[in-house]
C-alpha cells in the first residue's frame, strides 16, 4: 500500500481524489491547505504527494520549494492552469510531474504508478525464477536458497539491476568493496567464479545470462 499525501485548499477536491484512489493500492492522507500539508511532510513519511498549485495562504510552487529543502519525495502538481511556463516553473522547483484539472482517473493513476516505478529503488528482481531480494538479503531459484557471501550477493544484484551494461573490475571494486578499497581484480574474479558455481549448482542457467567480457569485466545480458 502506497502512502499518498493530498494537499489542496478545497475539501471537495480532497474527497474526490480520495474517492478516485480508493480502488487502487493507495492510502490517502488529506491536508487542507499548504501549512497543514507541510506539517504532515515533516512528521510522516510518504511515497508520493499530489500538490495543488492555486492555494490562498501559500501556493503550490512555494510548498514544493520548501519540501525540496529537506525531502526528495515524488511530487505531482495538480492544477487547472495549462500554461507551459507554469509547468516549467513547477518542474524547475523540483516537481516530478504535472497534471491539469479536469483529469481522467485512469491517467492520474497511471502517472502516479509510473512516477513510483521511476523513483523507487529496485530491491527485488526476478529472472526465470531466479529471485534476488535485497530486503530479505536472499538469492533463490525456484524457492531454493543460494548461499552467497555479502560481496557475492552485491555483485549479482548490481549486474541484474543493470542488464546490458559492462562493468569493469575496477568499477565493481568501487561499487561493491568501496572506492578506497585495496582489493585487486583477481579478488573480483574469485568472487565471481564462486558465485557462478553456487548458482549453477541449484540448476539456474547462469552462463546464459552472466557473461565475461574478456579483457574488460562482466555483464548481465538481456533476454
Amino acid at each position: 500500500m502506497n502512502k499518498v499525501l493530498l494537499i489542496d485548499d478545497e475539501e471537495r477536491m480532497l474527497e474526490l481524489l480520495t474517492l478516485y484512489l480508493k480502488p487502487y493500492p493507495y492510502f490517502c492522507r488529506k491536508a487542507v491547505g499548504a501549512k497543514a500539508g507541510l506539517k504532515f511532510v515533516k512528521e510522516e513519511k510518504f511515497d508520493l504527494i499530489l500538490l495543488d498549485i492555486m492555494m490562498p495562504e501559500m501556493n503550490g510552487w512555494e510548498v514544493c520549494r520548501e519540501i525540496r529543502q529537506y525531502s526528495d519525495v515524488p511530487i505531482i502538481m495538480v492544477t487547472a492552469r495549462e500554461q507551459k511556463e507554469d509547468i516549467v516553473k513547477g518542474l524547475k522547483l523540483g516537481a516530478d510531474d504535472y497534471i491539469t484539472k479536469p483529469f481522467n482517473e485512469e491517467e492520474l493513476v497511471a502517472r502516479m504508478d509510473a512516477l513510483l516505478r521511476r523513483t523507487r529503488p529496485v530491491n527485488r528482481i526476478e529472472v526465470e525464477r531466479l529471485l534476488w531480494d535485497e530486503d530479505q538479503f536472499e538469492l533463490s531459484y525456484k524457492k531454493q536458497l543460494v548461499k552467497l557471501t555479502p560481496k557475492e550477493f552485491a555483485l549479482i544484484g548490481l549486474l541484474m539491476k543493470n542488464p546490458g551494461r559492462v562493468f569493469s573490475r575496477n568499477q565493481l571494486i568501487d561499487l561493491v568493496w568501496g572506492m578506497h578499497s585495496e582489493t585487486e581484480g583477481r579478488t573480483v574474479d574469485s568472487h565471481v567464479r564462486n558465485m557462478r558455481e553456487k548458482i549453477r549448482e541449484v540448476g539456474f542457467p547462469i552462463d546464459d545470462y552472466f557473461h565475461t567480457v574478456w579483457g574488460v569485466g562482466y555483464k548481465w545480458i538481456r533476454k
